[in-house]
């Protein structure tokens, strides 16, 4: 056998070593990344049932320093890693009855919007006063997100997440999308504060226009909130009614709650009969209006007598109106319906809900989901149709303007209803499809700042809770448990006149997405004269 001597140079080539400095600078690459997801999950955990409102302005904050100066590319990434880090949380819900894969579904689409937006904030970063700029392009795609795909999804607002906050009489001057600016630009300028005090801090140098816009970019929208607190009143303008709402509750959580509907309407008829039975014993007020959830009878009263019975005999027992949720078959035609039923007349009104769900009230693409996924067609068997006309039940004198579920996370739905006259409003809902999951405390903080918006009492009936009462300035004056037979009496006030909110409707947020295309166009420009000046 013959050995062969090999040299230095031609021996095998030992594997490359991460020398500790290549390992910390990828560490620091990846900072931002982390830090976006991080600020996501942050205004996550600033959202009901927290009350830690003030967490969205460090998440902005953060969202500030991850995206400030970086290229319109890397602002998209990394919005949309914030996206996931707030939506993934926010949105568990949807995926209690269904499984993971509508969740994650949804959540990877909406998550789009926000790096769109990312992407617009990392472009007008360089600009003057870009914390404007950038609270505007929030904004903006929080309206996209509100009407598209399938009429939109405008769950998550950060608006909504504001109805413990400081912020929150802003809804009366500009509704939803006021308040929402409101919050982005004091984060974006809270950032903005710190990074000019540690830059003047480093060099001794602070440029006055700049330090003004920063500081007016924190301080002006805390400002405007305050000044704001005189539009917000629960004072009686019409008079006051004393309200009823029932929760019911259901024969067990879940999808499978509908297979016993008959069990649904009769504990709700059997809770309004109990009430009627405190009134009558003099330890409970008697109610002007009596107000039942979505869902209380999916079995139809117009064709079947025996449901028409029950709900007659709970009206006849409390001796008020009651606004009944069902679901109603007509002209070939699937609603979901709030019926006024008089406890002399029977159902004298109708109102159908306008804005229905997407896969959870009617399937869109229906053949492309059937072929992913057959059991998810088989949940939505008939497609509801959609209302047309806002619904304003006049129930003992008072205007009790329908906002059925979903609908209450739109802008439009609610303030039409109102210039529709409604004096105060109710949520009829049916939350027990999503368990004890936060699902029902971000609706119910949707409907406070309705109320806000509005300047409108506002009820809550829902099928298995959280039903509640709110005042026009946001308050919960009653609310029950989940899961438990229950019936809330108030008297509320009646209120007639408009807030700015409501008299504006969409102008803010047409005025602000505007502002944000305006800013877009501005640092488009400024990089396309920056590029020609270099190829010079």
């Amino acid at each position: 056998m013959t050995v062969t001597a090999t040299s230095v140079g031609e021996s095998d080539p030992m594997p490359p070593q991460t020398t500790p400095s290549a390992r910390g600078g990828r560490l620091v690459r990846l900072l931002p990344a982390a830090a976006a997801a991080l600020s996501g999950l942050l205004l996550y955990v600033s959202f009901p049932p927290r009350t830690l409102w003030w967490l969205a302005l460090p998440a902005f904050a953060v969202l500030g320093l991850v995206l400030r100066g970086r290229s319109w590319k890397a602002g998209l990434g990394l919005g949309y890693l914030f996206g996931l880090g707030f939506l993934l949380p926010l949105l568990v819900w949807t995926g209690v009855e269904v499984g993971p894969g509508p969740w994650i579904a949804l959540v990877v689409i909406e998550a789009v919007f926000v790096a769109l937006v990312g992407a617009g904030v990392a472009a007008v970063s360089k600009l003057p006063g870009w914390p404007v700029w950038a609270a505007a392009l929030w904004v903006a795609g929080e309206a996209a997100r509100a009407r598209v795909p399938f009429s939109g999804f405008p769950w998550g607002k950060v608006a909504f997440g504001q109805a413990d906050g400081a912020f929150l009489p802003l809804a009366a001057l500009g509704g939803t999308p006021v308040l929402g600016f409101a919050v982005v630009l004091c984060g974006f300028g809270l950032y903005e504060v710190v990074r000019l005090a540690v830059r003047a801090r480093r060099t001794g140098t602070l440029t006055r226009s700049v330090t003004v816009v920063a500081v007016l970019s924190a301080v002006v929208p805390l400002v405007a909130a305050l000044a704001s607190r005189t539009l917000v009143s629960d004072r009686a303008e019409s008079g006051t009614v004393t309200v009823a709402v029932i929760q019911g509750n259901v024969p067990r959580l879940g999808l499978d709650f509908n297979s016993q509907r008959r069990a649904v309407l009769d504990h709700h008829a059997r809770e309004t009969e109990r009430l009627a039975a405190e009134v009558a014993a003099g330890r409970a007020e008697r109610p002007d209006v009596v107000l039942w959830p979505e869902n209380s009878s999916d079995i139809d009263p117009f064709v079947n007598d025996d449901a028409r019975d029950v709900i007659d005999r709970a009206a006849k027992a409390i001796d008020a109106p009651i606004s009944v949720g069902g679901v109603v078959s007509r002209d070939g035609r699937l609603l979901n319906e709030q019926i006024l039923w008089d406890p002399a007349k029977g159902p004298v009104d109708t109102y159908d809900k306008r804005q229905v769900q997407p896969f959870g009230e009617y399937l869109p693409l229906r053949s492309l989901v059937g072929a992913i996924n057959e059991n998810w067609t088989s949940m939505v068997r008939q497609d509801f149709s959609r209302g047309d006309e806002p619904g304003v039940f006049r129930m003992n004198g008072a205007g009790v303007g329908l906002v059925t579920c979903y609908e209450a996370a739109f802008d439009w739905a609610v303030r039409d209803t109102v210039t529709a006259g409604a004096q105060l409003i109710s949520v009829p809902s049916n939350n027990a499809t999503f368990g004890r999951s936060e699902m029902t405390y971000q609706q119910l903080a949707m409907s406070r700042v309705r109320a806000v918006e509005h300047s409108r009492a506002v009820t809550v009936p829902v099928t298995s809770g959280v039903s509640a009462v709110i005042m026009p300035d946001g308050r919960i004056t009653q609310k029950t448990g989940m899961f438990v037979a229950d019936s809330l009496v108030q008297e509320v006030p009646l209120r007639s006149s408009q807030t700015p909110a409501t008299r504006l409707g969409v102008l803010p947020e047409v005025l602000l997405v505007l502002v944000a295309a305006g800013g877009l166009g501005w640092a488009v420009t400024s990089g396309v004269r920056a590029r020609r000046g270099g190829d010079a």
